[in-house]
């Protein structure tokens, strides 16, 4: 269940706060009671993209960007096989 504190409780103690997040608890700041924000945990990123690691790897037909005759067929409404 999120905890729900005001802007004033927040401001006031955001360092408790923090430490809930860090323990995996929802954090939610509310205005008037309102909801208006969630304190969530810092994904750190993954690992950088390396252009070109799977070069080689992949394989793409020679007849890749033929399309068959019945499926030319349908997309025109003629449905025969």
């Amino acid at each position: 269940m999120a905890q729900t504190v005001n802007v004033h409780e927040a401001k006031t103690h955001l360092s408790r706060l923090l430490e809930a997040v860090e323990r995996g608890e929802d954090v939610v700041i509310a205005r008037a009671g309102r909801p208006v924000a969630r304190l969530v945990p810092v994904v750190p990123a993954g690992q950088r993209r390396e252009p070109g690691a799977w070069r080689g790897q992949g394989f793409i037909a020679d007849d890749f960007d033929e399309t068959p005759e019945s499926v030319i067929a349908a997309f025109h409404g003629d449905v025969r096989s």
